[in-house]
């Protein structure tokens, strides 16, 4: 399944925000254009490579909470270029019968899909080559795999700072997604901020932008609007490396600042 009967063309004349955090995780599946922006915010952001690895275990940690609080339906959308261990991974070792679906619009993503399609035996994982900002695709090739009538965990990792307030109605756009979902689905989000390091972000978002990539980083108050009628799980809205930290991440915090917010909530009415 990927939405899509032609292969894209990958366009490597213009960095992608999922090639460039494939370079800040160590990946391989980048071009020179990704990996000229990757380092010349890492330049002026020195934060950018451990919130990167950050993320990817808040990821893990947020999925492996909503397997055990029984979700086995999972959307992944802008899941981006895989990383070892991938939201399936963590899933289905979780619970080995979890559906999985993501979605992405980067081609370099639909070309490594065969690679993601190999989940557990138990359960199924697909692919959806569409944007976020096409809800209704995304979520009518979903239902092909999922029953949107039973909980879904939906996550947007990283990605609500690159749609906008005005020309995405980005905050509707989420309360989209979360409308279509089933009482007792899970949302997991994670954005930068710049209220934990206001003058690195504003650099990386200059760079972001001037390479022709909205960046929008939210405060806290802005962050908080996602989960609007939803029941955020202890210990709520909290930078990204502390919301339910292991070991591995409570020795990370001692790094320094990691400018992004996170939490998961749980649709009432179950």
């Amino acid at each position: 399944m990927t939405g899509s009967d032609a292969l894209p063309q990958i366009d490597t004349s213009r960095p992608h925000p999922a090639r460039v955090y494939d370079w800040w995780l160590g990946g391989k599946d980048n071009y020179p254009v990704d990996e000229e922006l990757a380092r010349n915010i890492l330049a002026v952001d020195g934060t950018a490579v451990r919130g990167a690895r950050a993320n990817r275990r808040f990821m893990h940690r947020a999925v492996r909470a909503a397997a055990g609080a029984g979700v086995r339906q999972f959307l992944d959308i802008g899941t981006g270029i895989p990383t070892e261990p991938n939201l399936h991974q963590v899933a289905q070792e979780a619970a080995p019968d979890a559906k999985v679906v993501y979605a992405d619009n980067d081609p370099i993503v639909l070309r490594h899909a065969e690679a993601l399609l190999s989940g557990s035996p138990e359960g199924s994982t697909q692919y959806v080559h569409a944007d976020v900002r096409d809800p209704d695709t995304i979520l009518r090739l979903a239902a092909e795999s999922l029953d949107l009538a039973q909980p879904v965990s939906l996550s947007l990792i990283a990605l609500t700072h690159y749609l906008g307030d005005e020309e995405d109605d980005v905050h509707g756009l989420v309360g989209r997604y979360v409308e279509a979902l089933a009482p007792g689905s899970f949302l997991i989000l994670s954005q930068v901020t710049q209220d934990l390091s206001p003058e690195g972000v504003a650099r990386a978002a200059g760079l972001f932008r001037r390479s022709g990539t909205p960046f929008h980083p939210r405060t806290l108050p802005e962050f908080y609007r996602f989960f609007e009628g939803l029941e955020l799980l202890g210990p709520g809205v909290i930078p990204v490396h502390g919301w339910r930290p292991e070991p591995v991440d409570v020795e990370a915090q001692e790094e320094g600042v990691v400018p992004v917010y996170a939490g998961v909530a749980r649709k009432p009415g179950a």
